[in-house]
């Protein structure tokens, strides 16, 4: 047995999962927080993998500000998945719905909910970690803490997770740029070994970014890394890479001392998946 103590109670490490998702060992209760991020802009992502749908409620968002399904749309997307042959095969449409905080396309004030339905849910492709974890998944961590999981996709801990944050930053992306002209550009820097060493970051644009399904702004470069990927792909093995992201008249002052450093908050929210 190993325990653990977990945020608010002290639990041990159960052994293989039910069918019906809970855990063979007994539980201690546990308060399932760790969802939310942002203090003055406060987003908090819910839903799972293959339930009804997958979302985020953004609290702080200053009224009057022009925003549209559309302004969600175009960055949703550009995540979602079936895109090409790099990407999962999972079929869904992603489109956001604005349930609330904007009246005649501009916000009001009030708190932002935004739902994206899921379509392609297949749970029988899951009935086996019913009763076998994956290795390095979350799925026998869900079990130890909490004494129940999400068995088809993973639950919260599924890719389809990070919706939630991508229309999140749709909205903040479009504050950014209304009120402090913040330009914001990402791309995939390098694959494995090759990387994207030429790019210039005072001028790539979104359009260089999406010239190619790998989304790297040198062509010559994104040729070899989308080889280099199918080759991996072709194997059942995956690859890491660098994503690098410019933004661009970011204001002075930005962050505060000790530990809500600009740098501390970006380091917490990239390394939360």
């Amino acid at each position: 047995m190993v325990g653990f103590v977990g945020s608010l109670g002290v639990g041990k490490l159960g052994s293989v999962g039910r069918a019906d998702g809970l855990c063979s060992r007994k539980s201690v209760v546990v308060m399932g927080t760790g969802n939310s991020f942002g203090k003055l802009f406060k987003i908090s992502t819910w839903g799972e993998s293959h339930g009804i749908g997958v979302g985020v409620t953004i609290d702080g968002c200053p009224p009057r500000l022009e925003l549209s399904p559309e302004d969600v749309q175009k960055e949703l997307d550009r995540r979602k998945p079936g895109q090409s042959k790099l990407t999962t095969p999972r079929k869904e449409d992603d489109m956001a719905e604005i349930l609330s905080g904007v009246v005649s396309g501009k916000t009001i004030g009030t708190p932002i909910g935004i739902l994206v339905r899921n379509k392609n849910q297949i749970g029988k492709d899951y009935d086996n970690i019913a009763v076998s974890y994956r290795p390095s998944h979350a799925d026998a961590t869900y079990d130890a803490k909490y004494g129940i999981r999400a068995v088809a996709g993973g639950g919260r801990s599924s890719a389809r997770e990070t919706i939630g944050r991508v229309a999140a930053g749709a909205v903040a992306k479009k504050l950014l740029k209304t009120y402090s002209d913040v330009d914001i550009v990402g791309y995939v820097q390098k694959v494995q070994d090759i990387a994207a060493d030429n790019i210039d970051v005072d001028k790539v644009t979104l359009e260089d970014v999406e010239s190619n399904i790998v989304r790297c702004p040198d062509e010559e470069v994104a040729e070899q890394m989308i080889g280099r990927i199918d080759e991996i792909r072709k194997t059942g093995n995956s690859i890491g890479g660098v994503v690098e992201c410019v933004a661009r008249n970011v204001p002075a002052g930005l962050g505060a001392p000790v530990f809500d450093k600009l740098e501390a908050e970006l380091a917490k929210v990239y390394s939360a998946h």
